[in-house]
């Protein structure tokens, strides 16, 4: 009987797939941790023998390449794909046997990326599940504009086209496998993030890429796409090179606080995993609040600047390996240091550098006595569906270069629930601004009596 398992990414809101019959399996679209999906496979008393990617990722780094390495798999790429390294080239239309009863049809579905592929999952020669990748998503489908503006407009259309492919060729009770749409930023646009499953027939009545015309539907997708990771930027140079080798997780050298204070003082980033209210309530002066509790990854990736040494401070060794595991799937490969335990603990400050917070509630009556600066931290289509009357916006992605453009006043920050807000003001206190965190949901500013509006006041 055949099984199919989703391995979850929850933190960069994708995932990969280990389908087997038997003792017999392939797995599509690795992440680069792959000892995950080799243990998964030894629970099972699986063998792997296929390696399927659908596309040169943009927003992790592939294990595909090591993990038919360890397990010699062969490694399907497209053919159109300049890798570097040996693969079994894959095509539109080709046919891979993996058990006598299941074998795998190459799609081309380009959209996401140029190269794309999907696999129609044929059971004795009937299709009964499609693989897609970055095309066809749950209620959505890929975003076209990762390989930059000259491009877009094309992958649009060929995104469009390859949605209504997989809808014609495939019949409506066929499973429906993505990648991406689960958080992940290579969405086009956001859905409910708790689906688990979906058909063609179900994305034929929800999917706007089945329901509206073309023109329709690329307007809508073009109008919704908003920034997405800086380090995207560097997953196709990397996927093309794919490691050869599963990264090197083992435990990060540890350090004591002088050693930590004289990296902050030299400029290096000193991340703290713990909750942003762990964080104000007592850390080290000049740290960086990054939170295990959310898009850790995506967030730090974002915004460090790459090759900067970094030190991780968490609780314990296990936050800390977290962490470091979330990284390297990224491409970040070791930190510099790691620190154990809390502030409490092992700081050396008298007093621990401490930060004030507040809730929606307080902002009115606030500014009722005294001129403060409320900071808000979205994303463009976040400030343009509605904002703070009078707030000053400054994307998360975009403070590092832009503290100066701050006013030099007590600084409200929020975002849309509080993580990417304590990231922010993290920031800005450790440039040594007064700082307030707003740590309360956007959906509540309105109930607490905060006055909205839409006209722009955005510094550039």
């Amino acid at each position: 009987m055949m099984e199919i398992v989703p391995i979850e990414t929850p933190t960069l809101g994708d995932r990969s797939y280990l389908v087997y019959e038997g003792n017999v399996g392939f797995v599509i679209d690795p992440q680069r941790d792959i000892d995950r999906v080799l243990d998964l496979a030894a629970e099972r008393g699986v063998v792997v023998r296929h390696v399927f990617e659908t596309h040169i990722h943009n927003d992790y780094v592939t294990g595909g390449r090591a993990l038919a390495n360890a397990t010699g798999a062969t490694y399907h790429v497209n053919i159109e794909d300049p890798v570097t390294f040996e693969r079994e080239p894959i095509a539109d239309g080709d046919v891979v046997a993996v058990t006598p009863t299941l074998s795998l049809k190459a799609l081309a579905t380009p959209g996401h990326t140029f190269t794309h592929l999907s696999y129609a999952l044929l059971e004795n020669g009937n299709p009964v599940g499609v693989f897609t990748g970055g095309s066809l998503l749950f209620g959505s489908t890929g975003r076209p504009d990762l390989l930059g503006p000259d491009a877009t407009d094309a992958l649009a259309h060929a995104q469009f086209q390859s949605a209504r492919r997989l809808a014609t060729e495939l019949p409506d009770d066929a499973q429906v496998f993505p990648t991406h749409g689960f958080g992940s930023f290579c969405a086009a646009t956001q859905t409910d993030e708790t689906t688990s499953a979906s058909t063609i027939a179900n994305e034929k009545r929800t999917n706007p890429a089945l329901t509206h015309d073309e023109a329709a539907f690329i307007r809508t997708m073009l109008d919704g796409l908003d920034a997405y990771p800086a380090y995207y930027a560097r997953m196709t140079p990397a996927n093309l090179n794919a490691p050869g080798q599963p990264p090197d997780l083992s435990p990060a050298r540890l350090v004591d606080v002088a050693d930590v204070r004289r990296r902050i003082d030299a400029g290096e980033w000193v991340v703290d995993l713990r909750h942003r209210r762990a964080f104000v309530a007592g850390h080290l002066r000049g740290s960086f609040s990054f939170g295990l509790d959310e898009s850790f990854a995506t967030y730090l990736g974002w915004v460090i600047p790459w090759e900067m040494p970094l030190t991780l401070i968490g609780e314990t060794p296990e936050e800390v390996d977290q962490a470091w595991r979330e990284l390297v799937r990224i491409g970040i490969d070791r930190p510099a240091a790691a620190v154990l335990g809390s502030p409490t603990q092992w700081a050396t400050e008298k007093p621990l550098a401490t930060m004030k917070t507040a809730t929606f509630a307080d902002v009115e009556p606030t500014r009722s006595r005294r001129d403060i600066v409320v900071l808000d931290v979205r994303r463009n289509l976040e400030w343009n569906a509605g904002h703070v009357a009078g707030a000053v916006h400054i994307p998360l992605h975009e403070l590092l270069g832009r503290i100066d453009d701050v006013p030099d006043a007590e600084v409200w920050v929020h975002c849309a629930a509080g993580y990417r807000a304590s990231i922010a003001a993290s920031m800005l206190a450790a440039a040594g601004r007064d700082i307030v965190l707003i740590d309360d949901d956007y959906d509540n500013a309105a109930k607490s009596g905060v006055r909205l509006d839409q006209t722009t006041r955005e510094i550039r």
